[in-house]
């Protein structure tokens, strides 16, 4: 009877052992270079200034330091964790009062390098990046990495990153012909999914974009899509005062809810 070699116990525990060795490696990298906020190390740059903006810039520091470190092939697992960091960060109201959201870039170019496909992170994206910082034109180049790594088959929600970018594009950017094919997009990778009724609004979008292009309807109906989509308040807030000041009136339905509408809806 034939016998078949056998690998030494040791050499297949050492095996076994050598992917969680490697994931180990890259969250000691990233705990070096980026610390989480409850760290020990964390807290001694906290200590060693009170000021804000030294933090911030500390921080920045890191930033760098953490894209210019490897990932040892865990690039979804560092995007996941970088994510948590934003939430982190963009949740601390008192720090952001005192520094704003100028690291919300860096922490969505990381991503959106990292994990492109990532369909979630989009709409936090767009409100970080448009809404709370005012750069809409650097949301719209990182989404664009989602747009041009996905697919429907990928995801069958992947049209969001479409939509997302059409919306940044209509109301912040002011790049119509961006908006109209971002649209047309949104509605192609929406067909054929369980969401293939919202492609008739995409594509009736672009077509009334094409023969309206300041249309004060599709930028009502556009800025409601973001009011009810957020969570947000503050983002919320700036999605009303939009409606408003478009001719928006506020009603109050049977059952309490808030709802907007347009009298002079021809224009």
């Amino acid at each position: 009877m034939e016998s078949k070699a056998k690998t030494p116990n040791w050499l297949d525990s050492l095996g076994n052992l050598a992917v969680p060795i490697a994931a180990l490696a890259g969250i000691i990298s990233l705990q070096v270079f980026w610390p989480p906020k409850a760290s020990p190390l964390k807290e001694k740059i906290v200590l060693d200034s009170t000021d804000a903006v030294l933090v911030e810039q500390k921080e920045a520091l890191q930033f760098k330091l953490l894209k210019a470190s490897p990932t040892f092939g865990f690039d979804n697992l560092i995007a996941d964790w970088v994510f948590l960091q934003f939430l982190q960060y963009f949740g601390d109201d008192a720090a952001r009062n005192e520094t704003g959201y100028s690291l919300s870039e860096d922490y969505f170019d990381i991503i959106t390098q990292l994990d492109p496909r990532w369909v979630d992170i989009y709409l936090f994206l767009s409100n970080s990046l448009s809404i709370y910082e005012g750069k809409p034109k650097v949301a719209v180049e990182y989404m664009t990495r989602g747009t041009d790594a996905l697919s429907p088959e990928i995801d069958p929600e992947a049209w969001q990153v479409w939509r997302f970018k059409g919306i940044d594009q209509l109301l912040l950017v002011g790049d119509i012909p961006g908006a109209i094919k971002s649209h047309e997009m949104a509605a192609e990778w929406a067909e054929n999914t369980s969401y293939q009724e919202l492609s008739s609004l995409f594509r009736n979008t672009a077509e009334f974009l094409k023969t309206d292009p300041d249309s004060k309807l599709i930028k009502f109906n556009a800025w409601l899509w973001v009011y009810y989509q957020t969570r947000d308040q503050r983002v919320r807030e700036r999605a009303q005062q939009e409606i408003l000041e478009l001719g928006g009136k506020v009603e109050m339905s049977e059952d309490g809810e808030k709802r907007f509408v347009l009298p002079d809806a021809s224009k």
